[in-house]
C-alpha cells in the first residue's frame, strides 16, 4: 500500500446487497473503485448492528484492492485481533469510542494493519493533533455515524485544519458521510483523498447491471478533481 494523495474511492459494502456481497465487492473493484469500505456498528457506540469479524473474514477474498475496516464500536482493544485476523488491511477507531486511542493505535500497528482515528461531527480537529505520529490515516464523519444514506454535514473548515496540522506526514484525510458528485469537490478542495460513498456508488446498479456502479465511481471522481470550482 504505497502512500499517495491521488483521490481515491472507497465504496461502502453497507449500501450493498446483503444477500450478494461477494458478487458486489467483485463488481465495484472491477469498475474501478480503489479501496472497499467496511462499516462495523455494535448497536452500541452507533444505534445500528453491522458486521462482526466473521463477517469481514468472509468479505476478505473477495478483495483484491485495499480492505478499509471502520470500527464504530466501543470498546476497540478486545476486538482488534479479531480483525486483524479477518485480513483488515486498515482498522479505524473513533476517537470518542476508547479513553486511551493512542494505546489502541500502536496496538492495530502492532496487530500488523494500519492505524486509522475517526472524528464524529461535534469533535474538533485538535482531538487527534498528538496522534498524528501514530496514525495512517484521519477519517472525517459528515454525517452522524450509524445509518447510510444520511444529509452530508459541512466540515470543509475541520478537513483544512487537519491537512494543515498533517503537514507533509504520509496521513489520508478521509471523509464518511453524504459523499456524492455534488459534495466530493469540497472535500477533495479542503484536503481530503480518501472519499466513501456508499449509496452514491451502488444506486441504481446491480451485479447484473455494474456498469452502473462504474459510472457513478467515475463522476464522483471527476467532481472531485474539479476542486479548482470548489475551493
Amino acid at each position: 500500500m504505497p502512500f499517495d494523495r491521488s483521490i481515491k474511492i472507497a465504496p461502502s459494502i453497507l449500501s450493498a446487497d446483503f444477500a450478494n456481497f461477494g458478487a458486489e465487492i467483485r463488481a465495484i473493484e472491477a469498475e474501478g473503485c480503489d479501496w472497499v469500505h467496511i462499516d462495523v456498528m455494535d448497536g452500541h457506540f452507533v444505534p445500528n448492528l453491522t458486521f462482526g469479524p466473521p463477517a469481514v473474514k468472509a468479505f476478505r477474498p473477495h478483495v483484491k484492492t485495499v480492505m478499509d475496516v471502520h470500527l464504530m464500536i466501543a470498546p476497540v482493544d478486545p476486538y482488534i485481533e479479531a480483525y486483524a485476523d479477518a485480513g483488515a488491511d486498515i482498522l479505524t477507531a473513533h476517537v470518542e469510542a476508547t479513553p486511551h486511542i493512542h494505546r489502541t493505535l500502536q496496538a492495530i500497528r502492532g496487530a500488523g494493519m494500519k492505524p486509522g482515528v475517526a472524528l464524529n461531527p461535534g469533535t474538533p480537529a485538535e482531538a487527534v493533533e498528538h496522534l498524528l505520529d501514530v496514525t495512517d490515516l484521519i477519517c472525517v464523519m459528515t454525517v452522524n455515524p450509524g445509518f447510510g444514506g444520511q444529509k452530508f454535514l459541512d466540515m470543509t473548515n475541520k478537513i483544512r485544519r487537519l491537512r494543515e496540522m498533517i503537514g507533509d506526514r504520509p496521513i489520508h484525510i478521509e471523509i464518511d458521510g453524504g459523499v456524492d458528485p455534488n459534495t466530493a469537490p469540497f472535500v477533495a478542495s479542503a484536503g481530503a483523498d480518501v472519499l466513501v460513498a456508499g449509496s452514491a456508488v451502488f444506486r441504481g446498479g446491480s451485479v447484473d447491471t455494474p456498469g452502473v456502479y462504474g459510472d457513478n465511481i467515475r463522476a464522483i471522481r471527476a467532481a472531485a478533481m474539479t476542486i479548482g470550482d470548489a475551493a
